[in-house]
């Protein structure tokens, strides 16, 4: 018999509590009901925000771009794309050399609204109860454990 497999520090491992996903998980959670009314503000979803932030950095990316930038699929994003176009924020055109790539571009609207979000991050480093210094360290420890995710795949 095994004894091992039934000790109590092998049923720890197994507690939410002891989880490094459940720790990011319920975190982020918590994240975007901090962004939710200062994105509302802005008429934006944390999605969204996260789509202009890309665009803000660099315009006239396609869609592909973007998706790969926001780790998420391209089928995903269009939607959520065609959402900030209606909304008079960005332009979808296909690409005259080649009809499948899509290239977004921000409208003089979507590039105006980056004015009226700068006031966010320090929003954000406000309500985190951290110091500039510690969030820096610690998104540099995520950008790192994200890395190595990805590497495992």
């Amino acid at each position: 018999m095994d004894t091992e497999r039934n000790t109590p520090d092998t049923y720890e491992q197994l507690l939410l509590d002891n989880q490094i996903c459940f720790a990011l998980h319920s975190t982020s959670l918590l994240m975007t009901k901090v962004y939710k009314p200062l994105l509302q503000a802005l008429g934006l979803t944390y999605p969204q925000y996260l789509a202009m932030m890309v665009l803000w950095q660099k315009d006239g990316l396609t869609v592909g771009e973007i998706s790969s930038q926001l780790l998420t699929d391209p089928g995903s994003l269009t939607p959520l794309l065609k959402r900030l176009e209606v909304e008079g924020l960005l332009t979808r055109t296909r690409s005259r050399e080649d009809e499948r790539v899509v290239i977004v571009e921000l409208t003089e609207q979507g590039r105006a609204l980056r004015d009226k979000a700068r006031s966010i991050p320090q929003c954000i480093l406000a309500a985190s109860g951290q110091t500039l210094e510690h969030l820096q360290k610690l998104q540099a420890e995520l950008q790192d454990l994200r890395s190595h995710l990805q590497d495992s795949l």
